[in-house]
């Protein structure tokens, strides 16, 4: 009887240890993975930023398709302009100025065209990934984009990529998640990852700058 009672204490106690264990490994875990796929999305959302801020230089305006940004990006160029020669500190001083510069012939500009997506991301870069949200089954970003008018009357393009906690969070500690978003949506911050606004101007920041 005795033996009995001691194993069952002795399993009970495994239990508890393992439990007390396991109550602190798991949000470790969980911060681990959550920083691993944030970085990535991130990533991928910054990639997204400089895909629009090019396609704004060329159109004056952001788009809201992914097939059209990416189609931007293959097939669209950038101008690159190189200058040779300066203006030395003597030359400024006696009130030279570049306008002046290039007719004289002291400097010169040579512009030329280059690839977006070689500007951008380089040469091997799979560029239809970009819609596609890191560690999902191919889940897209939500993403638009339009314009809005600023109190001096200004009308202003802006747009927004973001994606959701329970997105790119899938298939970890579902309670972990929860705490997340509820700590998100206290601060009054969107639970998940985006970069832009579709109701400020906000230079295109993510909200994790």
């Amino acid at each position: 009887m005795k033996t009995a009672i001691q194993i069952i204490l002795t399993v009970a106690i495994l239990a508890l240890g393992y439990l007390c264990v396991e109550s602190i490994q798991k949000p470790v875990r969980f911060n681990k993975a959550h920083k691993e796929r944030k970085e990535k999305v991130i990533e991928r959302l910054e990639g997204i930023r400089e895909a629009q801020r090019a396609y704004k230089s060329i159109n004056q305006e952001f788009t809201g398709s992914f097939d059209t940004l990416i189609n931007f990006i293959k097939n669209d160029s950038l101008s690159l302009v190189r200058m040779e020669g300066r203006l030395t500190d003597s030359m400024l001083e006696e009130g030279m100025t570049e306008l002046k510069a290039l007719k004289l012939g002291i400097i010169q500009r040579d512009t030329t065209l280059v690839s977006v997506k070689d500007s951008l991301f380089g040469k091997n870069y799979i560029v239809d990934s970009l819609r596609y949200v890191p560690f999902t089954n191919d889940k897209e970003f939500e993403m638009d984009a339009t314009t809005i008018e600023t109190a001096s009357g200004v009308e202003v393009p802006i747009f927004e990529a973001k994606v959701h906690n329970n997105v790119y969070l899938k298939g970890l500690d579902e309670q972990q998640i929860i705490n997340l978003n509820d700590e998100d949506l206290a601060y009054e911050r969107y639970p998940g990852l985006k970069v832009g606004s579709l109701t400020e101007a906000n230079n295109s920041a993510g909200n994790w700058e």
